[in-house]
């Protein structure tokens, strides 16, 4: 019977061992770039699927209007730490595939410059993906000057392809809503 010297045995448990780090080292490397990661990761999956009722980004409407009708309201959240006061635009009730523009209105009710920005969502959240923001105050930060008030519009429309959804049939009303935060940039 063979056996295996001492020092051979030593450098294959070493190898071993080391093995086993370097793929620890790796899994926990791979753990860190996925926690990184996880954010743009879920914004991308909600845009493309529109979950949670995260709306789309569109140049125009391709695709034309269609008879059905669709009432959009809006809704207004402001956080406490934001010393705003802002005004939900008027709801609105036009066919589906049509261009409609609305605005907030947004007010500094302090004596410095306030910067904000909005964050929104889609109710029914399944109608996310058929809501079609072209021009909206949401993607950038506002700064507000003291006292200022300011329209900010919204351009946007309903994909005509929400007929085709009949989980969608019945639905008659979207709600657009904005909640409001301060910003951590200059002028906040």
């Amino acid at each position: 019977m063979t056996s295996i010297a001492p020092d051979h045995r030593d450098n294959l448990d070493q190898r071993k061992n080391r093995r086993v780090g370097v793929l620890l080292l790796g899994l926990a490397a791979g753990m860190v770039g996925l926690a990184f990661a996880s954010v743009p990761l879920y914004q991308l999956f909600c845009q493309v699927t529109g979950f949670g009722g995260t709306t789309q980004v569109a140049d125009a409407n391709p695709k034309g209007v269609i008879a059905r009708e669709m009432k959009v309201r809006f809704d207004i959240n402001v956080d406490s730490a934001l010393p705003w006061t802002v005004k939900a635009a008027a709801p609105i009730t036009d066919r589906i595939g049509s261009v409609d523009t609305v605005n907030y209105v947004a007010t500094n009710n302090t004596d410095k410059p306030i910067t904000g920005q909005a964050i929104f969502n889609v109710v029914p959240e399944k109608a996310g993906i058929y809501f079609n923001k072209i021009e909206c105050f949401c993607f950038t930060e506002q700064t507000l000057q003291p006292g200022e008030t300011v329209d900010m519009p919204i351009v946007f429309f309903v994909d005509p392809d929400i007929a085709d959804d009949r989980e969608l049939n019945t639905v008659k009303e979207i709600t657009l809503s904005y909640t409001f935060y301060a910003s951590d940039s200059e002028g906040s």
